[in-house]
Order: C-alpha cells, then sequence, then structure tokens
C-alpha cells in the first residue's frame, strides 16, 4: 500500500508546476494526525438513483513538501434505477432452471432494490496556496467498498448475493479548504470514484476540526501565518 501511495504522490508531484522534488524529499517524518472533519455530499451513480452521502475524513498529514496524506470513511444508500432492474431481470430469465418454466421477468417483479456502500479511502493530495489564503488541491486514492444489495423481492435468495460485494476502488479529486478559525476549516471537493461494478461523480463539502501541530508538522497555510 506504502508503494502504490507513494507512486500516486510522484505522479501527481510531476504533473504539477510547483518546484520539482527528488525522492529524496519524500519520507514518513511528518505524516501524523492533524485533524478530522465531517462532510456532506451528493453523488450521481450510474446504476442507482443520485443520493446522499455521508463522510468522515482524516489529515494524516504530509509526505513530502506538498503532498498530503487523508483518508475517509464513507456511507451512502440508494435505490436501483428501473432500467438496470430490468437488465437484472432480463439476465435471471437466462437460468436453465426459468427457461424451462418459460419464466417471464420485468422489473416491477424485482420490485424496489436497494444498493448501500460503506468505503475506506486514502487519497494522496497535491497541495497548493492561492490569494486569499485558501489551499486549493488535487488528488488520487485507493479504497475498498463493501456494497450490499437488499430488497423483500431478493431477500435470502441467491440475487442479493449477487449483489453484494467488497470490491477495491480508484478516485480521482479537486477541492479547496478556507481556515474560518484558527483551528476550523471549511472545505469542498469534487470527486470522481470507479469500481469493477459501479461508477459514479459527486460533491462533497464540509468542516474541519485541527489539532495542534508542532511547527515541522505545519502545512502550506499554517506556515504562512
Amino acid at each position: 500500500m506504502r508503494k502504490l501511495l507513494l507512486s500516486c504522490c510522484v505522479m501527481l508531484m510531476s504533473a504539477s508546476t510547483v518546484q520539482a522534488q527528488t525522492l529524496a524529499d519524500y519520507d514518513y517524518e511528518n505524516l501524523t494526525f492533524r485533524g478530522f472533519g465531517f462532510d456532506y455530499g451528493v453523488i450521481w451513480p450510474n446504476k442507482v438513483e443520485s443520493t446522499d452521502q455521508f463522510s468522515v475524513r482524516l489529515d494524516l498529514g504530509f509526505l513530502g513538501p506538498a503532498v498530503r496524506l487523508s483518508s475517509s470513511l464513507s456511507y451512502w444508500s440508494s435505490s436501483f434505477k428501473e432500467s438496470e432492474l430490468q437488465r437484472l431481470a432480463d439476465r435471471l430469465e437466462q437460468l436453465p432452471a426459468l427457461v424451462a418454466q418459460g419464466v417471464d421477468l420485468s422489473a416491477a417483479d424485482l420490485g424496489r432494490v436497494r444498493w448501500s456502500d460503506v468505503s475506506a479511502t486514502v487519497d494522496a493530495h497535491m497541495v497548493w496556496t492561492v490569494p486569499g489564503n485558501i489551499i486549493t488541491f488535487l488528488g488520487a486514492g485507493v479504497g475498498i467498498h463493501a456494497l450490499n444489495g437488499r430488497g423483500e423481492s431478493i431477500e435470502d435468495t441467491f440475487v442479493e448475493d449477487l449483489l453484494d460485494s467488497i470490491s477495491p476502488a480508484v478516485a480521482f479529486s479537486a477541492g479547496a479548504e478556507y481556515q474560518l478559525a484558527q483551528r476550523l476549516r471549511f472545505y469542498g471537493e469534487g470527486r470522481y470514484t470507479l469500481l469493477s461494478d459501479i461508477h459514479y461523480p459527486g460533491v462533497r463539502a464540509g468542516v474541519a476540526i485541527m489539532l495542534p501541530q508542532r511547527p515541522a508538522t505545519a502545512g502550506p497555510m499554517e506556515t504562512r501565518r
């Protein structure tokens, strides 16, 4: 995992216009728990209806001069789109046992089916400041998602098992933070998440509480103040 995160960080830095850094600049000395935040967002998945997303974010400190690590735990739940239910019904119709009985399934036969997701993600953010004491960032991350399908018509069936999965994911993000008070920040972020079973863009905003830090672990905003 550390090698993968380091590769993401180096890729982000090489694509930036900030001062070039060597691999020697990257270490774990300034990786420390710096604060936590709570945010609310909206996502637009390709298979389920748009829905709310709730997250907790942890600031894990800096891997290099402009590379911050952040982790988050997120949750959302939504109903399948009718078109996706029909696709599922069409697939079930192809099962030999149902073909032999001449069963004709439709989305209505499946009823309301929901998908929920609990995910844990680690992101590497390339950060820089702009006028107005605003921190902006570009990020890439990896995560693990636990998807759970449920519905009255599929309860305790193989269809429910089919919709349950644990899947890796990658995510790309861009956002900004503004310091409201000495240890209070407001942040907003746009994000795109890719799993094997589903993908979705989303936006979210929240408030972060920062902890006191020694000067060596201060980020761009702290060093300016």
